[in-house]
């Protein structure tokens, strides 16, 4: 986690964005406390991080618009900053269902394209993913019932995308 990224999140107001579990700042630093527990390179951690930057298609708070993107891209490099932007322009409805299928599709909510996802890009949008709802989960009991049968159903059809540490998490938090 570079200095430069939390400045750029503070200034953008994550630290004081109320979110489950406190602020939108604590938040995104678990999510990257995770990934690093699980064993993620740092450009992944680098992206839990700052995660909600572009908004998402569950958190539409933006902190940064898109033509901002280079001021991400210096905090925290090009290729932490292309995983920001691939997991904010998920168009989760169109997508979840088809990560795992023989040919993966992913489209975006910002352009409307589809497309098949890299391998890497497959494992990194579904370990970045688990640690944002497990987050919310594990700090949140309301939300964990109301969304954890629902998210541990998608996260058992993911099992093939997430790495071992992972999915053990995600059967202490919702199992």
């Amino acid at each position: 986690m570079t200095e430069q990224a939390l400045e750029l999140l503070r200034a953008a107001g994550a630290a004081t964005m109320e979110h489950p579990g406190g602020t939108l700042l604590a938040h995104l630093r678990r999510v990257a406390a995770l990934l690093a527990d699980w064993g993620g390179r740092p450009a992944l951690v680098c992206a839990g991080l700052c995660h909600a930057c572009y908004g998402t298609d569950g958190f539409a708070t933006a902190l940064l618009p898109l033509d901002r993107r280079d001021e991400l891209v210096r905090a925290i490099g090009a290729d932490a900053e292309a995983l920001v932007h691939f997991y904010a322009s998920c168009d989760r409805r169109a997508s979840y269902p088809a990560l795992t299928a023989d040919e993966p599709g992913f489209t975006d909510r910002f352009t409307g394209t589809r497309f098949r996802p890299t391998a890497q890009q497959l494992r990194d949008f579904a370990e970045l993913t688990a640690a944002n709802e497990l987050d919310i989960a594990a700090v949140s009991p309301e939300l964990r019932e109301r969304y954890g049968p629902a998210l541990l159903g998608l996260f058992t059809r993911w099992r093939p995308l997430l790495s071992d540490p992972a999915w053990q998490y995600c059967q202490e938090v919702l199992g």
